[in-house]
């Protein structure tokens, strides 16, 4: 799991052996060459690419390792400030199951519902989740979290708020005696097959090659659901888990610098009003409220920040991210800053209205649901102690004490933030050099920007960290490549996402996915079995904000469409 630390020797001792360079800088030579192994030219410039592309994460960022581990590699900045012993602690953290009750107290705390019971399944080899066809919980590689919401439009839009009975994240599994909130025997995921593009687009290139799209057909029957009540009305999505590495760096981007993509971009499409006013030409909402509004998200401590992370644009710092937060909600594992369960009050009256919970209860006077044993007193105890808005340490009916400790949510959060981005590949390919010349000239990078510069890195920290004077890793000054714009698009696409408004998913990184993963499922949801069904998803809708950028695609030669796949597989 550690980067190539002897690169440079190998660099040396190949460059002697066998290539003779010219006398010239290296550094400012450009190179073209077509099948020729790239150790020759890392750290170079090429044509096309300036030599810092050969580290999309910066000098702090990067690691060598190009093998099916390097998902899993800590970042040169872990190394340099010593945090390799804590980040090999998180990083086990992350890979190991939880249990209700453990002989390791580090890994106590599952439930009492949960998503998943360990990080790792959901992010498969630290990438990107796997299309699945039955959804199973239980099953390493399906990333899947389902969104359950009312349609706007009553039937089947993607827009309209999220059912208030189930958690945002829905949980299929419950730990003794209570019952999931949502049964996954009563999950449906079928795929389906796009006959004709929206758009009118055929779906055979011009020169004969075919494509074929598909999406899910996602349903849940009201029988599956263990609440009271039980929802109506409502629709289902699938929005899958991406890769951890280099969200670091993301998070070390400065917010005047997302302000100005911000600006640059409303001069020529519509963005989502929830983060860009257009008509002041700022932030949508006012930090100076106080509260949660427009693009401002407020930080445990008071801090205002404007929102970066996840597909919706809901976590404005990867402190307080959805990594973060899935150590508490994903498994329901308590900890100081995180005194409240990931429940609904609506599951919380089901079981306590269930006789079968009740009985089994009564029948354990340990349970710190029993009361006093009496049917009234564990109805009672079960529809408060599991309530969300009950303080699980600080209530008059059981107090718990947290399940995880300051110490293992530091190390934790060292790991998450310390996991580096492999460096990219074949630069000095010249088709590969075509691919990016191609993914420029047609618009891909309007969205898909490739180059940001980080700040200093003065990152926000929760009080667990702040409390016991604790330090993360930091990126400082760095050039990276993520290829992303952190700017929410629309693609129109059939069953789309949830909210219509997506986040631009960065683009570092995964060429790699499946010589790490053994699978390249692309998009929010893994309906793209391949680059080439991710970009024409781009194009199945004339109203997609990336709707002349894959047409342009469509009406390039089958060597240039080539040509950006393995560009794409190259960065």
């Amino acid at each position: 799991m550690k980067p190539f630390k002897n690169y440079k020797l190998l660099l040396l001792c190949c460059l002697i052996a066998g290539t003779l360079l010219s006398c010239s800088d290296e550094d400012e030579r450009l190179i073209s060459t077509n099948g020729e192994d790239d150790y020759k030219y890392i750290g170079q410039a090429v044509e096309g690419f300036d030599k810092s592309e050969w580290y999309p994460g910066g000098e702090l960022g990067t690691t060598e390792n190009t093998t099916s581990s390097c998902y899993e590699d800590e970042t040169p900045s872990i190394t340099n400030g010593d945090f390799l012993q804590p980040f090999k602690r998180g990083e086990i953290l992350f890979e190991h199951y939880f249990r209700e009750s453990s002989t390791t107290k580090d890994f106590t705390g599952l439930g009492p519902a949960y998503v998943r019971a360990a990080c790792i399944d959901c992010h498969p080899a630290y990438g990107h989740g796997w299309r699945v066809s039955k959804y199973n919980a239980d099953e390493r590689g399906n990333g899947y979290l389902l969104v359950i919401y009312h349609p706007s439009d009553g039937a089947n839009s993607d827009d309209g708020p999220y059912i208030s009975e189930i958690t945002g994240m829905p949980q299929t599994r419950a730990v003794s005696p209570f019952l999931p909130p949502v049964d996954e025997n009563g999950i449906s995921i079928k795929w389906e097959n796009i006959t004709a593009m929206e758009s009118g687009l055929p779906m055979t290139f011009p020169d004969g090659e075919k494509y074929d799209l598909i999406y899910p057909e996602v349903t849940i029957m009201p029988t599956a659901f263990n609440t009271s009540p039980i929802p109506t009305n409502y629709a289902v999505r699938l929005e899958s888990t991406i890769g951890l590495y280099g969200t670091g760096l993301l998070d070390a981007i400065p917010q005047d610098s997302m302000k100005a993509q911000y600006a640059k971009e409303a001069k020529f499409i519509e963005l989502n009003p929830n983060m860009w006013d257009k008509t002041k030409n700022d932030w949508a909402g006012d930090p100076k409220l106080g509260k949660a509004n427009g693009a401002w998200y407020k930080l445990a401590d008071g801090t205002m920040k404007v929102k970066k992370f996840t597909y919706a644009m809901t976590r404005a710092s990867l402190q307080d991210g959805a990594g973060a937060n899935a150590m508490w909600n994903i498994t329901n594992v308590s900890r100081s800053d995180r005194p409240y369960l990931y429940t609904t009050s609506a599951w919380a009256k089901a079981m306590s209205e269930n006789s079968s919970v009740i009985a089994k209860i009564q029948a354990d006077p340990t349970s710190p649901y029993y009361g006093d044993g009496t049917p009234d007193s564990i109805r009672g105890m079960v529809r408060n102690l599991l309530d969300p808005k009950t303080n699980q340490f600080n209530n008059k009916w059981h107090n718990f004490a947290p399940e995880m400790s300051d110490l293992n949510f530091w190390q934790y959060m060292v790991w998450h933030r310390g996991l580096a981005v492999a460096r990219a590949r074949d630069l000095n390919d010249a088709t590969v050099q075509r691919g990016k010349k191609v993914f420029m000239e047609i618009g891909c990078a309007n969205c898909h920007r490739p180059k940001w510069q980080t700040g200093t890195d003065d990152y926000w920290a929760p009080a667990p960290i702040i409390a016991n004077r604790l330090n993360l890793p930091i990126y400082p000054k760095q050039t990276i490549y993520p290829y992303t714009d952190l700017v929410q698009h629309r693609l129109y696409m059939k069953n789309g996402i949830h909210g219509s408004w997506c986040r631009t998913t960065p683009l570092w990184g995964r060429g790699l996915s499946l010589v790490n993963t053994g699978h390249e499922d692309r998009l929010h949801d893994c309906r793209a079995r391949n680059e080439i069904e991710a970009i024409m998803w781009h194009a199945y809708s004339k109203n997609s904000d990336a709707y002349r950028s894959a047409e342009k695609f469509y009406y390039l030669s089958k060597a240039d469409r080539d040509a950006v796949v393995k560009f794409l597989r190259s960065i």
